[in-house]
């Protein structure tokens, strides 16, 4: 696993659970804990995303999730947008978002009114904005900007005198190129109308393909290590034979493939994503240096960390931990189980956030050698 976490850095970690312990009942903060975690396993993020055939919605979905398109569009001479939203139980999904290409529709309209008697939240994203751009570079006045601001008024006036009332943002995409023009602006806008454990949800599913993202990964997953460790505390967590720690294996295992997955180092996520590269899935895994994947995430494996050469250092940073906050040796084992937990995990995070940008290399280095351009989620 990786470097040792420093003491400095614990420290200052471990004075925020002093913090949230103040004053409190540490059963009671363990119980918050792990109904925090129930919840965080059972939530769940529903996103419809409708439009008119050949709006470009494969190509979205493609990038919010590396997975190819699997509805059908609408817009048949008998379609009725407000059957269509009753007939595909769209009450159960937490926003919409309408894909639309080139000129706005009577169908978007129809869509926009019926979401929105609803008391759902939609976005509205226009597709296809660099085939737009190409027509209009011939004029000889052509101004990028311009012509993109154009098009935003254009669907604004349209969708709010459709809807009566004034529609603040517009979302223009490339076609073929996702990284440009207003999608790091959608997913910023997703993520900031969300509550916690949704925006928890639609950040552990976005593609780990950008710094910024992989640091928000990495956050969320921090939260949830400080709420497994606390929850470890009162499991009833197992000796280790031979070693002087005890923790609950089966947790380290769920939580380390969760991480996997997280990071897109599970093998559906490596599967997709050589697809989309044009790279074997061997060749992505090739960058893989310090994780396992999901799959070799064992009882075993978990038990082969404790036992390898960093063992000392995780041995060290029980005795500190328990040092730092003897509040949690108030339960048998507790203690220990916190400790042991947290660092593993830690460790475990530095490790699966740093193999995830090295497989993030490996796939954008398709682009530089002429090959198929990855739709990547970018947020720089």
């Amino acid at each position: 696993m990786g470097a040792a976490i420093s003491k400095e850095v614990t420290r200052k970690e471990l004075q925020k659970l002093m913090d949230d312990l103040e004053n409190k009942n540490i059963q009671d903060v363990i119980d918050k804990n792990s109904k925090d975690l129930d919840l965080v396993e059972n939530t769940t993020l529903d996103i419809a995303i409708t439009g008119m055939t050949g709006a470009g919605k494969s190509s979205f979905v493609n990038a919010l999730r590396g997975m190819p398109d699997y509805g059908e569009g609408i817009g048949t001479p008998q379609f009725d947008p407000k059957e269509y939203l009753k007939n595909e139980n769209f009450e159960k999904y937490d926003f919409f978002i309408i894909v639309a290409s080139n000129r706005f529709t009577t169908m978007d309209a129809h869509l926009a009114c019926e979401i929105q008697k609803m008391g759902k939240k939609f976005y509205y994203v226009r597709t296809k904005v660099d085939v737009s751009l190409n027509s209009e570079r011939r004029k000889p006045d052509f101004n990028e900007e311009k012509c993109l601001e154009e098009i935003r008024t254009y669907c604004r006036e349209n969708l709010t005198q459709a809807i009566g009332e004034s529609v603040p943002v517009v979302f223009l995409i490339s076609r073929w190129d996702l990284q440009m023009y207003d999608f790091p602006l959608l997913q910023k806008t997703l993520e900031n109308d969300l509550d916690g454990l949704k925006r928890a949800v639609l950040i552990a599913a976005m593609p780990a393909f950008s710094k910024e993202v992989l640091e928000k990964k990495r956050a969320t997953m921090d939260a949830l290590i400080w709420k497994t460790a606390l929850v470890s505390c009162a499991i009833g967590a197992i000796p280790l034979p031979g070693l002087s720690l005890v923790c609950d294996i089966g947790i380290l295992v769920r939580t380390m493939r969760y991480f996997c997955k997280v990071f897109g180092l599970d093998k559906d996520s490596l599967c997709r994503l050589a697809n989309q590269v044009g790279k074997s899935v061997d060749e992505l895994r090739s960058a893989i240096k310090k994780s396992p994947t999901a799959s070799q995430v064992t009882k075993e494996f978990v038990i082969g960390l404790l036992t390898k050469s960093l063992l000392c250092g995780t041995v060290m940073a029980v005795e500190f931990v328990l040092d730092f906050v003897p509040v949690l040796g108030s339960l048998t084992g507790g203690g220990l189980s916190f400790a042991t937990t947290f660092y593993i995990l830690k460790s475990f995070l530095h490790d699966v956030e740093e193999d995830a940008e090295n497989v993030r290399a490996k796939a954008a280095e398709s682009r530089d050698k002429g090959g198929p351009r990855p739709l990547l989620w970018r947020t720089e």
